[in-house]
Order: structure tokens, then sequence, then C-alpha cells
């Protein structure tokens, strides 16, 4: 008996003829002891066939008892674990290592056909069509290494590493077998090729699975359902493509969610996005990704936290060369029904564009704003989304709409609203504001920036929004960073603010949901170009300290733009200065908060119950609203801004009496 198996005796053999079995060659066929005979029926055998142990019975998920064995199929070279049910397959089972307590039923042809890497270092051409920024996928693909292999095409030893690490990997898990993991279910299924399947995955009523990965586990399983039609791809724990979507050479992170006849082609999808009824070309769909409607279009794009209105549209056509141009939508922007913009575009962190845009913009310096179009134009309203209470929402939101389970997360996610990166942008734009005004000629009601246009009060309320939103960040960080501390001298209090190292200062950049000082990023490539880190798991595994080590990051990037802030040497600070910053900052903040409570207001105005109550008079039309909507007053957005405003000025006048009572 080698391996615990054995061969068949005799017996067993005209037993299992007896039922309807075949095999040229029962030599080849294997059992584990004891070995139920009675457990197979009506099945061919070809090539080697080793078979576990059939006690007892598996029930679908309706209660239905299916009896552990296997009936109606042929098996041509494979290793089917203990207490697996495989019935009723009108094609075969070939070349597949089946685990334990796997159900296999109603199903045409599940092969491993020559050796393959299952999707692993499929060239996904994202963001441009023609080539040129291809991604090799592989299973533990991080949208941050992602985003480097797209963006960073200017370190090409960099990225010739990673590329040679992925295909490395590939190569490693090449086979002429597939696995179909423990605890899966598989039904009703017409054809899965070359596909290696994780355990407790759920594959019901597909029409194609082929050259794939499916990366399930029991913690986090996947779901791929009826009609589906999926070539060359990765799909991650946790994650489901269902009700007809057509996928090819796409990656699928984890917790996604494909559905409803959404069609994708050469795209990456990351933690949580979400795509329905439309159509992906090219795109790299950062974490939260949402697209809803039939009639949107995503293409030859980057964006992350990101909701699509219905129509949504861009355009790369404006060509002669091929199909080159590109866009970015930096995190939580949005666009609204019918928006159209024309790439080339680079549109600012958590900017709302409205209408359609003919000419290319670039608002990267302009976070929270409007983009919108007025008489064919694109005009641009700075900062106005810091004093929205969607924005609000949205930053509540996402960290309550993650729902990956998987312990080991691929993606590392920072979902700070204001952040170095954000707020460096604010600062750029406050200065930027500063100029252009200082430009304009007097009592001209707009400017004119980049074949967009803004109204000079615009830009005059753009540069005060900016600056509440500055003082806010900055003031919360200096008030975190002596909070729960002992001092008694401003030297103490200077010692206290100084930063541990200096890693963190210049610019930031967000790589697709993990923030972090563009100098951090510069040493990792460094890094890999030197050849100091030896896979692309041990790039992973650098990102995850890049955002474990964030909050470290972001004060020394703080410390070093105080002096900007408060006009004073960091060495030089007084307690009255700490006094003045955090005044200042309390006011930005109940300032802010009293916008965000007033344009809450504006979602229970009597304009916004038209259609309810619809045959009544106003106060029957107030009271249906309040019993759908709630009321406002009640409502729990609005009562978090109103214990945001108790809270925080309580938090700042802790500090100030504290500061007072300091020794010079």
């Amino acid at each position: 008996m080698a391996d615990g198996y054995r061969n068949l005796s005799i017996g067993e053999i005209r037993g299992l003829e007896a039922a309807g079995c075949r095999s040229n060659s029962w030599g080849s066929v294997f059992v584990k002891e004891p070995f139920n005979a009675e457990r197979i029926q009506n099945v061919t055998f070809s090539g080697t066939v080793k078979m576990g142990l059939f006690d007892g019975v598996a029930r679908e998920r309706c209660g239905l008892p299916l009896q552990h064995g296997i009936k109606n199929a042929h098996i041509h070279n494979c290793t089917v674990a203990d207490n697996v049910t495989i019935a009723d397959i009108t094609g075969f089972i070939a070349n597949y290592d089946i685990g334990e307590g796997v159900i296999i039923r109603n199903c045409g042809h599940i092969s491993t056909e020559g050796r393959t890497s299952f999707g692993n270092g499929t060239r996904v051409a994202v963001l441009n069509e023609s080539g040129g920024r291809e991604v090799p996928i592989w299973d533990r693909l991080t949208s941050h290494m992602a985003y480097i292999i797209t963006l960073y095409r200017h370190r090409p030893v960099a990225i010739e590493v990673i590329e040679k690490m992925i295909d490395e990997y590939a190569e490693s898990v090449k086979s002429d077998r597939g696995e179909i993991g423990s605890g899966s279910y598989i039904a009703g299924c017409g054809t899965i090729k070359n596909v290696r399947i994780g355990n407790g995955a759920v594959i019901e009523d597909v029409s194609r699975l082929a050259e794939g990965s499916v990366n399930s586990s029991f913690k986090d399983p996947v779901y791929i359902g009826n009609d589906v039609i999926m070539d060359h791809f990765i799909i991650c724990s946790g994650s489901t493509v269902r009700d007809a979507a057509v996928i090819d050479k796409c990656f699928i992170g984890q917790g996604c969610t494909l559905s409803k006849q959404y069609s994708a082609e050469n795209s990456l999808f990351f933690s949580n996005c979400g795509g329905f009824h439309g159509e992906a070309c090219s795109i790299f769909a950062g974490p939260f990704t949402v697209t809803h409607h039939k009639s949107t279009l995503l293409i030859a794009g980057i964006f992350s936290f990101m909701n699509a209105g219905s129509g949504s549209n861009q355009s790369n056509h404006m060509y002669k060369l091929g199909p080159i141009h590109q866009g970015i939508m930096e995190r939580g922007s949005k666009t609204t029904s019918d928006s159209y913009v024309l790439w080339p575009s680079r549109i600012g962190p958590f900017t709302l564009v409205v209408g359609r845009h003919y000419h290319n913009v670039d608002t990267t310096q302009f976070p929270f704003s409007y983009l919108a179009e007025v008489n064919y134009e694109s005009h641009l309203v700075p900062g106005i989304n810091l004093r929205s209470v969607g924005t609000i929402r949205d930053a509540q939101k996402w960290p309550k709409r993650d729902v990956r389970k998987d312990p080991r997360k691929l993606d590392q996610i920072n979902y700070n609203l204001l952040s170095p990166f954000t707020v460096g942008k604010m600062m750029n734009g406050r200065e930027l504001l500063r100029k252009l005004l200082k430009e304009q000629s007097e009592g001209q009601p707009f400017i004119t920036f980049e074949r967009m246009k803004m109204k000079t009060s615009a830009a005059e309320r753009g540069i005060t929004l900016y600056q509440m939103g500055i003082n806010k960040f900055i003031g919360n960080a200096v008030i975190k960073r002596l909070e729960e501390t002992e001092f008694k001298s401003e030297a103490e209090i200077r010692k206290i603010l100084k930063p541990e190292s200096d890693k963190g200062t210049g610019n930031w950049v967000d790589m697709s949901g993990l923030i972090a000082p563009l100098s951090t990023i510069e040493e990792l490539l460094s890094s890999i170009e030197k050849k100091e880190l030896k896979s692309a798991d041990a790039i992973n595994k650098s990102f995850e300290t890049i955002h474990k080590n964030y909050y470290d990051l972001e004060w020394a990037w703080i410390y070093d733009r105080l002096p900007q802030e408060t006009g004073k040497p960091n060495d030089k600070l007084t307690s009255s200065d700490i006094i003045k910053l955090v005044e200042r900052w309390k006011k930005s903040v109940v300032d802010l908060d009293h916008m965000l409570y007033e344009d809450a207001r504006k979602e229970f105005a009597l304009s916004s119950m038209t259609g309810f109550g619809i045959d009544g008079d106003d106060e029957v039309k107030r009271l249906d609203f309040e019993q759908v909507r709630g009321d406002f007053e009640k409502n729990s957005v609005v009562l978090a801004i109103l214990d945001h405003i108790r809270i925080k000025s309580d938090l700042g006048d802790e500090l100030i009496g504290r500061l007072k009572h300091t020794n010079s």
C-alpha cells in the first residue's frame, strides 16, 4: 500500500463492473481502506485515479441529501479525497486533485489541459488599450504593486525586477494538474478548463471558466454564479461574480462584486469594488470603485473610492496613432448622470464632476471641488465639497462597507479624508488661488485657468475653505500629540512635538488606497532595483509596514509644515502659539460642522419632500417624509455632527486650559 492507497481486489472490480463502471486498466485505479464500492455507480475510469473514503451524506443548501460517492461520470487522471460527491457529469473530469468534502454535480467538462499557470502571469493592458502599461497579474497582486507597475514606467529597472518576480511566481505554480479545494461546491457548470479553485468556493451554473484562479478560503469564500463567462482571470477571497457577467483578462481583488451583465476586459479591480450593468475597458479600479448603471462606460482610467453616475463616460479616442490617452480620477471623485470627460484629464481628490467636459482638464491641486459644465465650458468651484455633508457621509461609509473577512488583507487601505496627500494639495491650491487672484485684473468676475473658468468669488471662498481644512487637520494632529501627555514647561512641549525622525516630509501620494510619502516609495523602489527584496511577497510586506507607520510619518510631515502655518520656527514655539493654533482649529472645526449641518438641513427642506404625501397637504407631506427619511433633528448624521461639535470643543478647551498653566 503506497501513500495509503491500494489496488482494487478482484471482487471489488466485479462489483464495480456490475454497477456499470468500466476501465481500460483497473490496475491504475487505487482506493483507500475501507473502500465502499457501493458508492461508485456508472463511472468510467481512465488514467491514474485515486479515491478516498466515501461515508455518509452531503447536503444541498436547501437540505436535500446527497450521498458521498461517484455516479454517472468519467474520471480521468484524478485524485479524489474523502467524502467527495460527484454526480451526473455529462463530459468528464480530467487531471484534477479534488479536496475533501467537495460536491460536483450536473456539470459538463472540468479539465486541466497541458501545463498552465492558472491565470498567473497574464498581461492585462490596463489604462492604455494599445499596451505599454501592462500589469502581469498574480495570486497576491495588491493595488499598490499594480500602481507602481502601471504608473512608474519612468523607473524601468524596478518594473523589470517586479515583473520578473511575478513571472517566477507564475512559473512556480505552473502545473498540468488542477486543484479543487476542500469544501467547494460546483454545480450546473458548462466548461471549467485550466482553473485552480480554492477552499469553500461556490461555483454554480456558469457557462465557462478558463485559465484562471479562484482564490477562495473557508473564512471568505468566492461565489461565481449563473451564466458567467470568465477567461484569463484571478479572483480573490470574498468576491462575487454572477448574473451573466463577462470577464476577460481581469484581476478581481478581495470583496468585489461584478454582476447584472457587467462586462470587463483588460481591467484591474481591487478591494470592495462593485460593477453592475455597465462596461469597463482597460481601467484601474482602485478600492471602492463602484458603477451601478447600464449606460456607464469606464475606460482607460484610474479610479478609487469613486462612484460613477448613470451614463458616465470618458473618451480616449481623440488620436491619430492609436488609443493612447488615459485619465486619472483621484480618490473620492464622483460623476453625476450623463457626465463626460475627455481624456487625457486629471481630476483632483473628492471632486464632483457635473456635465460634459470637451477640453482636457487638470484639477489635481484643487481637491474637494465641483467641476461643472456651464454653457459648454468647464467651471471649477474649489473646495466647496469640504462643506458638503455627502463628503463626510462617504468618508464614514467606506470603512463600514469593507466586506473583506479574509485575515490576510491584500490592499492596505487608508480611509482618512484629511491626510498629507489631500491637505498638501489644499496648501498648493490655496497658494495657487492667491496667485491667480493677484494676477487678476480688478473687477473681473472670472479667472481663466488651464482651459477652465472660475468665479473670482469662488476662488476667494476656496482659499477660506482650504484654510479651514488645513487648520482642522493640523490642529487635530497637534492636539492628538499633546493629548494625555504631561508637560510643565514650553521646552517640554517642544520636546513632545518633535518627531522621532524626519521620514515623511515632502510630497505624499495616494497609491490606490495606500497614502504614503513619495520619498518612502522612492526608497522602496531603490531597494527593488538593488534586488534587496527577494520576492513579490516581500514587496507587499513593505507596503504593510508603510501603512502601519502612517501616523508617525504623518506627524513628521505636519511638524515640517508647522512653521508655514504658525509663522515661527518649531524650536521657538511657545504655549501661546499652540493656544492660538488650537483656537484657530476649534473655530474651523465648529464652522465647518455648522456648514455641514446646514447642508444636511437642505435634505429636509419642503422642496425635497416633493412626491411625498401625494394625497394630502404640507403636513401630510412632512409626516410621510419623516416616516421614510426620518426627522432632521434625529437623523444619525445630524446627531453625529452636533456630537462632533461638542466633543471637539471640549477637547480643545481642555488642552488650552493645560497650556495656560505652562511655565515659559
